[in-house]
């Protein structure tokens, strides 16, 4: 009986490390990503787009991560990946938008990256690929269709939009997700500060009062002594020679 229970444990544990492996391994979690996943609007973001090369017998060649027209932004800015070529391609925007207070009249539309010579994605491994962007749009997200291409003429289209409350889909596109700025605090501690500045003037007043009133009862007090030793001196007899 004993041997028996061991063995069917031991199976279970066998079975669900299966199930693990198995559940973690899947493809689901090797779609190309925005990292971090989170950002500000109106502020700055520095994002990398993180991808893995999916393919056991071709590498990544090429990555073209297309912005989101509902959001336009006017500044971008790639970080050099070595050995790969960065292009970027505009497009007209109206309105404007607002860029360190000048209009600029043209946002990003794309950004490519190609590789050259021998530094493709190989098998196994991932690239990540830097933007600096902003101001970011007063959005709630950010969806950059993006396409891998792979050196045997394939193309991996990450371009499937988040449905709300439904299942992540097959090719998901990468989503940045936008949160409202923080209000402002400086007026509650400048407040705060008048506050404090004035609790302080108070004590200062009240405690010039306190030292004048003691200033005067001290003053008085010798006044009275100086008078009463006058008036002993006068009192007593002159001594005579």
């Amino acid at each position: 009986m004993t041997r028996l229970r061991r063995t069917a444990t031991a199976a279970a544990v066998l079975a669900f490390t299966a199930v693990a492996v198995l559940g973690f391994a899947g493809p689901a979690s090797a779609h190309v990503t925005v990292n971090p996943k989170e950002a500000t609007q109106g502020g700055y973001a520095r994002v990398a787009f993180r991808v893995p090369n999916e393919s056991d017998t071709a590498s990544t060649t090429k990555l073209e991560v297309v912005m989101p027209e509902n959001a336009p932004v006017g500044s971008v800015s790639t970080i050099p990946v070595p050995g790969w070529t960065v292009t970027v391609e505009k497009r007209k925007v109206d309105p404007p938008i607002e860029v360190h207070g000048s209009q600029i009249t043209e946002a990003v539309a794309k950004i490519t990256w190609t590789a050259a010579g021998d530094v493709a994605v190989k098998p196994g491994q991932f690239q990540e690929f830097g933007v600096s962007m902003g101001p970011l749009p007063k959005v709630e997200s950010m969806v950059f269709k993006t396409l891998q291409t792979y050196s045997d003429g394939n193309v991996s289209r990450w371009i499937d939009e988040p449905q709300p409350g439904g299942e992540e889909p097959e090719k998901p596109a990468p989503v940045l997700t936008l949160t409202a700025a923080a209000p402002s605090a400086s007026a509650t501690p400048a407040a705060a500060v008048a506050s404090t500045d004035d609790d302080d003037d108070d004590e200062g007043d009240g405690l010039a009062v306190g030292l004048g009133v003691a200033g005067l009862v001290a003053g008085l007090a010798g006044l009275a002594l100086g008078g009463l030793a006058f008036a002993r001196t006068r009192r007593e007899p002159v001594a005579k020679s």
